[in-house]
Protein backbone atom coordinates (compact mmCIF):
# COMPACT_ATOMS: atom_id res chain seq x y z
CA UNK A 1 0.00 0.00 0.00
CA UNK A 2 1.24 3.52 -0.83
CA UNK A 3 -0.14 6.90 0.55
CA UNK A 4 -2.03 8.80 -1.64
CA UNK A 5 -2.60 6.40 -4.54
CA UNK A 6 -6.29 5.20 -5.12
CA UNK A 7 -6.47 1.65 -4.02
CA UNK A 8 -8.56 1.16 -6.80
CA UNK A 9 -5.40 1.34 -9.47
CA UNK A 10 -3.80 -1.76 -9.37
CA UNK A 11 -0.11 -1.77 -9.22
CA UNK A 12 -0.39 -3.48 -13.22
CA UNK A 13 -2.50 0.00 -13.50
CA UNK A 14 0.27 2.46 -11.80
CA UNK A 15 2.83 0.42 -14.11
CA UNK A 16 1.07 0.83 -17.35
CA UNK A 17 0.02 4.78 -16.30
CA UNK A 18 3.76 5.36 -15.81
CA UNK A 19 5.27 3.82 -19.14
CA UNK A 20 2.51 5.83 -21.20
CA UNK A 21 3.88 9.43 -22.65
CA UNK A 22 2.50 12.45 -24.17
CA UNK A 23 -0.09 10.82 -26.70
CA UNK A 24 -0.55 8.11 -25.53
CA UNK A 25 -4.43 6.69 -24.85
CA UNK A 26 -5.92 4.82 -22.50
CA UNK A 27 -9.20 3.04 -23.28
CA UNK A 28 -11.35 2.67 -20.16
CA UNK A 29 -14.00 0.34 -21.37
CA UNK A 30 -17.25 -1.01 -20.01
CA UNK A 31 -18.53 -4.73 -19.51
CA UNK A 32 -19.93 -5.28 -23.26
CA UNK A 33 -16.63 -3.80 -25.09
CA UNK A 34 -14.57 -6.32 -27.30
CA UNK A 35 -11.28 -5.51 -24.69
CA UNK A 36 -9.29 -8.74 -24.56
CA UNK A 37 -9.54 -8.82 -28.65
CA UNK A 38 -8.98 -5.20 -28.90
CA UNK A 39 -6.03 -4.15 -26.41
CA UNK A 40 -2.29 -4.03 -26.74
CA UNK A 41 -1.91 -4.63 -22.78
CA UNK A 42 -5.24 -5.51 -21.24
CA UNK A 43 -6.29 -4.07 -17.43
CA UNK A 44 -8.80 -6.20 -15.34
CA UNK A 45 -10.63 -4.19 -13.29
CA UNK A 46 -13.99 -6.24 -13.36
CA UNK A 47 -15.52 -5.37 -10.33
CA UNK A 48 -15.30 -1.56 -10.50
CA UNK A 49 -17.36 1.21 -12.69
CA UNK A 50 -15.83 3.50 -15.42
CA UNK A 51 -16.63 6.70 -13.39
CA UNK A 52 -14.48 5.61 -10.11
CA UNK A 53 -12.35 4.26 -12.33
CA UNK A 54 -12.09 7.67 -14.52
CA UNK A 55 -11.70 9.52 -11.18
CA UNK A 56 -9.22 7.69 -9.65
CA UNK A 57 -6.98 7.24 -12.97
CA UNK A 58 -7.60 11.54 -13.22
CA UNK A 59 -5.94 11.95 -9.51
CA UNK A 60 -2.45 10.73 -11.40
CA UNK A 61 -3.06 11.14 -15.46
CA UNK A 62 -2.60 14.79 -17.14
CA UNK A 63 -5.01 15.22 -20.25
CA UNK A 64 -3.50 16.39 -23.05
CA UNK A 65 -3.84 20.13 -23.87
CA UNK A 66 -2.51 20.42 -27.04
CA UNK A 67 -4.96 18.72 -28.79
CA UNK A 68 -9.06 20.06 -29.00
CA UNK A 69 -10.21 17.22 -27.36
CA UNK A 70 -8.58 14.93 -25.20
CA UNK A 71 -11.17 12.71 -24.20
CA UNK A 72 -13.48 10.14 -26.80
CA UNK A 73 -16.52 8.76 -26.49
CA UNK A 74 -18.44 5.54 -28.32
CA UNK A 75 -21.64 7.22 -29.88
CA UNK A 76 -24.83 6.18 -29.76
CA UNK A 77 -25.20 3.80 -32.89
CA UNK A 78 -28.26 5.31 -34.82
CA UNK A 79 -31.13 3.64 -34.17
CA UNK A 80 -30.47 2.57 -30.67
CA UNK A 81 -33.35 3.23 -28.58
CA UNK A 82 -30.57 4.40 -25.18
CA UNK A 83 -30.75 7.60 -25.85
CA UNK A 84 -27.80 10.14 -24.32
CA UNK A 85 -26.52 8.10 -21.55
CA UNK A 86 -26.28 9.76 -18.10
CA UNK A 87 -23.13 8.58 -17.27
CA UNK A 88 -21.84 11.04 -20.17
CA UNK A 89 -22.81 14.19 -18.04
CA UNK A 90 -21.28 12.24 -15.19
CA UNK A 91 -17.87 12.15 -16.60
CA UNK A 92 -17.73 16.22 -17.63
CA UNK A 93 -18.08 16.20 -13.90
CA UNK A 94 -15.51 14.04 -12.93
CA UNK A 95 -12.83 15.33 -15.94
CA UNK A 96 -13.95 19.57 -14.48
CA UNK A 97 -13.41 18.44 -10.47
CA UNK A 98 -9.95 17.08 -11.48
CA UNK A 99 -9.80 20.58 -13.23
CA UNK A 100 -9.27 18.91 -16.84
CA UNK A 101 -9.73 20.71 -20.05
CA UNK A 102 -12.74 19.89 -21.10
CA UNK A 103 -13.51 23.21 -23.25
CA UNK A 104 -14.09 21.67 -26.65
CA UNK A 105 -16.06 19.04 -24.82
CA UNK A 106 -15.64 14.85 -25.71
CA UNK A 107 -15.07 13.74 -29.24
CA UNK A 108 -17.86 11.31 -30.26
CA UNK A 109 -16.87 8.60 -32.54
CA UNK A 110 -18.80 6.03 -34.90
CA UNK A 111 -18.57 2.60 -32.75
CA UNK A 112 -16.20 1.05 -35.26
CA UNK A 113 -13.98 3.68 -35.26
CA UNK A 114 -13.89 3.48 -31.70
CA UNK A 115 -13.27 0.14 -32.11
CA UNK A 116 -10.20 0.77 -34.63
CA UNK A 117 -8.55 3.91 -31.99
CA UNK A 118 -8.64 0.97 -28.93
CA UNK A 119 -6.80 -1.21 -31.18
CA UNK A 120 -3.89 1.69 -31.16
CA UNK A 121 -4.38 2.25 -27.63
CA UNK A 122 -1.65 1.75 -25.06
CA UNK A 123 -3.87 -0.03 -22.81
CA UNK A 124 -7.08 -0.66 -22.05
CA UNK A 125 -9.18 -1.43 -18.65
CA UNK A 126 -11.60 -3.95 -19.13
CA UNK A 127 -14.20 -2.72 -15.92
CA UNK A 128 -17.39 -4.53 -14.84
CA UNK A 129 -19.76 -1.35 -16.34
CA UNK A 130 -23.51 -2.76 -17.14
CA UNK A 131 -24.05 1.14 -18.28
CA UNK A 132 -24.17 0.98 -22.30
CA UNK A 133 -21.89 3.05 -24.24
CA UNK A 134 -19.86 3.58 -21.16
CA UNK A 135 -16.52 3.35 -22.97
CA UNK A 136 -14.51 6.21 -22.93
CA UNK A 137 -10.61 7.44 -24.21
CA UNK A 138 -8.47 9.40 -22.39
CA UNK A 139 -5.20 11.07 -24.66
CA UNK A 140 -2.32 11.57 -22.08
CA UNK A 141 -1.24 15.30 -21.83
CA UNK A 142 2.32 16.35 -19.95
CA UNK A 143 3.14 17.05 -16.32
CA UNK A 144 4.69 20.44 -15.92
CA UNK A 145 6.18 22.08 -12.71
Amino acid sequence: MLKGIPSILSPELLKILMEMGHGDELVIADGNFPSASHAQRLIRLDGHGVPEILEAVLQLFPLDTYVEQPVALMEVVPGDAVGTPVVWSEYEKIIRAAKEPMENGFAFLPRFDFYDRAKTAYAVIATGETVLYANIILKKGVVAD
